[in-house]
């Protein structure tokens, strides 16, 4: 049976699209700051470890970390709408460069427009 993980090409798309959307936060103001590694690398694996886990591939990122608890690793960090969009535009083009098929960008788009939202935790600017 296929994953969507496979579909759209398992560890080097991820590792493409993970790629792309961290070289936009490495520049980015709002974002950079959320880091407090000087070295993005490791930001870097455990997001591409995570999305291949999610969308069907290997389950390495649950046997290093466990459950995603994603809203609680974020919570240290100020997350409002400014950094959420700031986040989906660097996805959105890293999504732009690996030129997925419409239907399945469309669910990749899906899920991280959900998933930004739902990681805003204070509307304060």
């Amino acid at each position: 049976m296929s994953t969507f993980y496979d579909e759209i090409g398992g560890e080097e798309t991820i590792t493409r699209i993970v790629a792309r959307f961290y070289a936009g936060v490495a520049t980015d103001e709002v974002l950079r700051p959320m880091y407090p590694e000087a070295d993005l690398g490791p930001a870097e694996e455990r997001f591409r470890l995570f999305l291949m886990q999610y969308w069907g591939g290997p389950t390495t990122y649950g046997e290093q970390r466990g459950h995603p608890r994603l809203r609680m690793r974020h919570a240290p960090y100020a997350v409002n709408p400014t950094a959420r969009d700031h986040w989906l535009k660097h996805f959105r083009d890293a999504l732009d460069e690996v030129a997925l098929p419409p239907e399945q960008d469309a669910q990749f788009w899906d899920y991280v427009t959900h998933a930004a939202q739902f990681m805003v935790n204070t509307h304060e600017e």
